[in-house]
């Protein structure tokens, strides 16, 4: 059994468009790495240190692999996910029940990522399995020794040219700095200013939140004019240590644009603790349209990755808190929910929206017809449990009749599996290859647009789209 991915997985069976699309990806394959969007922690390439293990490192904080195996009926603690209540199994033995249910990814979008890199960048010849567990785990562990294991090191070899991270508005970002200040690190990090928390009044711990944000701006009494002034100013400073982009994560895309007065009334029950759920919902469309309204000044690509009830699993919620992997797609409304924001900024010079859907349905109804019309609007790539082979080509046939490759963001890898970034963006690519090989075969475009395009949309277009 071959454990190696064929070199030319993802392309198309029939042989004239399967060597098309080769060629195709041969042309971007050594392109950089250009990740305008993701979740891993600068402080790994400031220490630089060795990664532990194969379990911390590819098992415990990657959703995509520990929910499946917990549908299966296996535990979090046994994946090594610390619970309040107790202990969580120990590296080798989450390697070991890993390896023991490795054909549950079989055909998944993880499978696909997890034998990818460990065939390609740890060598390994065979699946993992019960019986060979211990044996990889040690395998793994000395390779992960070894100096051209090390994050910088890794950096390099990857080809990534720009990393964003995903940040709260009061960090300090001194990670950011001192990698910027660094002469022996030639890699552009950026912040990339994530304010949900401190804009939706239901979100615990708001109205601390708010109190932090006052006080940093020499705020004594914390009212809505200062609130935004504060907001203004946390921006500036993430845009001071690089960031391009401010990131919304928000249940649905509503935005509403009050009166000052208004506004500042619910503000006023908001942190009094007195708003309705009704009003908080309200308020929390409003600072949507502010934050646009922001973006539209200071510059800040403006992305929206909605449509997800968060914490599904009031169990899991309870025994291992928020972000544990039981986040479940529900469906998305964009054309009515924004019409308020568009009016008003979506024909803003400079003014980039991003709009990123996990409802598939989304797409060819909603997010190209927009992307086709409005200067401001980009649509993202496939997010989260669409960023999946298959999906992936659904999405670029659903778009791109309606709305071209221009009005792409260029692809998202949005993880926080630092090994996974090179895998990711080299699926993406090999997916648009097959695309676009698809399209000249069937004589739609020729070779020449062809090639222009996959460079494209690898390498100039998220430089266009978030402003690099």
């Amino acid at each position: 059994m071959t454990f190696a991915p064929d070199r030319d997985r993802l392309f198309p069976v029939d042989p004239a468009t399967r060597s098309r699309a080769r060629d195709l990806h041969a042309s971007v394959a050594d392109l950089p790495i250009i990740s305008p969007h993701g979740h891993v922690d600068p402080r790994i390439l400031v220490e630089d240190r060795a990664f532990d293990n194969a379990a911390d490192l590819l098992i415990r904080d990657d959703h995509y692999v520990t929910r499946l195996m917990h549908s299966a009926g296996i535990g979090l603690e046994r994946l090594g996910v610390s619970p309040h209540d107790g202990m969580a199994a120990r590296p080798r033995e989450v390697w070991r029940t890993f390896s023991e249910n490795w054909d549950l990814y079989t055909g998944t979008a993880s499978g696909y990522w997890l034998r990818s890199i460990l065939a390609e960048q740890f060598g390994l010849s065979e699946h993992p399995s019960s019986a060979n567990a211990d044996a990889v785990f040690d395998e793994i562990g000395a390779r992960l020794a070894e100096p051209s294991f090390r994050p910088r090191a890794l950096f390099r070899t990857y080809g990534i040219e720009l990393l964003a991270t995903t940040d709260d508005p009061m960090d300090d970002l001194a990670p950011h700095a001192m990698l910027a200040a660094d002469p022996a690190f030639g890699g552009r990090v950026v912040p990339t200013f994530r304010p949900d928390a401190y804009l939706a009044p239901t979100s615990p711990g708001w109205a601390q939140r708010v109190s932090r944000l006052s006080e940093w701006n020499g705020t004594r009494d914390t009212d809505y004019a200062g609130y935004l002034s504060a907001l203004e100013g946390r921006r500036a400073y993430f845009i001071q240590h690089g960031a391009v982009s401010a990131d919304h994560g928000v249940a649905q895309p509503r935005a509403i644009e009050l009166d000052a007065s208004d506004a500042a009334r619910l503000f006023e029950k908001a942190h009094a603790g007195t708003i309705t759920t009704d009003e908080a919902s309200v308020f929390s469309a409003h600072m949507l349209f502010e934050m646009a309204r922001m973006s539209t000044r200071d510059g800040l690509v403006m992305t929206v990755h909605p449509g997800v009830f968060r914490n599904h699993d009031h169990e899991t919620f309870t025994r291992f808190g928020p972000d544990s992997g039981h986040d479940i797609p529900v469906a998305t409304e964009y054309v009515n929910a924004l019409r308020p924001l568009l009016n008003r900024f979506g024909n803003t010079p400079d003014f980039h929206l991003v709009l990123f859907s996990v409802d598939e349905t989304t797409y060819s109804r909603e997010i190209a017809p927009l992307a086709g019309y409005y200067p401001a609007v980009f649509i993202g790539a496939p997010w989260w449990f669409l960023d999946a082979p298959d999906a992936g080509l659904r999405f670029r046939a659903a778009v791109t009749e309606t709305a071209g490759f221009s009005r792409g963001s260029g692809f998202i890898d949005d993880t926080r599996a630092f090994m996974s970034i090179p895998v990711r963006h080299d699926m993406s690519r090999r997916l648009d290859a097959a695309f676009l090989a698809r399209l000249v075969g069937e004589g739609r475009i020729d070779q020449p647009q062809a090639e222009r395009t996959i460079v494209d949309l690898v390498d100039a277009q998220p430089r266009r789209v978030f402003k690099l």
